[in-house]
């Protein structure tokens, strides 16, 4: 099986073209580990699709199933374009939480560095109250295609976030597991986040995340609508726009890191 490695902010994938092996959850389980495999935050299969210019499916370094991964969708804009199986700069992928819409940058060398993503609507609620042993936290529940818990901080550095990450996605509120999401905000315009990923655990870098975080900042009145926020993570920097209808565009670099080949 050939694969590509990739990266978004230190948000890393493997990447194949073509179908969903039955073997899919042993298979990410596998290579996404960092000592005895490739090393990932999971896999990401690219097929044709019916509905759009590609489909795009993301499986969790545990094995699980996501719907919707940020980073992840702009290194597949940079996968099909630079590797000849689209032309185009104008993208329609199919995801698990709809279809996506992404306008690739090129560089000299007409391949892409950068990829602007029309993310849809995020979703997002009044602010919540979550027990977590014994200690009461408020967060903002958002939906990007997949569930966000958005915790607001003075001091991004005192989260133990591998401690209190797990307990918040394996919470009884979130049957289905959440991604939390801890922010500080530092300007109107620049927000500091860290996130625990569902089925990855820390990660450097969260697109969805990070656009929930900015809806979040919004929904308190931390940031406003049309701005263009920049998300400081701990892989680089995203910059997140939502518009007045809600709709979040994100835009944000994305890497090839190595191609290769592996029995399965």
């Amino acid at each position: 099986m050939k694969f590509t490695k990739m990266q978004g902010l230190g948000n890393d994938y493997l990447y194949v073209y073509g179908e969903v092996p039955e073997n899919i959850v042993d298979l990410s389980v596998r290579l996404s580990d960092r000592h005895f495999g490739a090393g990932s935050d999971g896999m990401i299969y690219i097929s044709p699709s019916d509905k759009a210019d590609f489909m795009m499916r993301i499986f969790n370094a545990d094995g699980s199933e996501a719907k919707m991964c940020g980073n992840g969708i702009r290194c597949v804009g940079k996968y099909v374009y630079d590797k000849g199986y689209t032309s185009k700069k104008e993208l329609k992928i199919d995801t698990q939480s709809g279809i996506k819409y992404l306008t690739l940058v090129t560089d000299e060398n007409n391949k892409v560095k950068e990829v602007t993503v029309d993310m849809g609507k995020g979703v997002f609620e009044d602010e919540k109250t979550l027990n977590v042993s014994g200690e009461e936290l408020k967060y903002i529940p958002v939906s990007m295609g997949n569930p966000h818990a958005v915790f607001f901080t003075d001091d991004i550095n005192k989260v133990a976030l591998d401690s209190i990450g797990p307990l918040i996605e394996h919470h009884e509120v979130f049957p289905g597991g959440v991604n939390a999401e801890f922010v500080e905000v530092i300007f109107e315009n620049e927000i500091r986040m860290r996130v625990w990923e569902r089925g990855s655990g820390i990660t450097m870098a969260c697109g969805t995340g990070a656009c929930a975080s900015v809806c979040a900042c919004i929904k308190k009145g931390f940031c406003k609508y049309n701005d263009e926020i920049c998300v400081r993570l701990d892989g680089g920097d995203l910059y997140i726009k939502v518009t007045e209808d809600n709709t979040v565009y994100m835009r944000g670099p994305a890497v090839t890191v190595y191609d290769a080949e592996v029995d399965e």
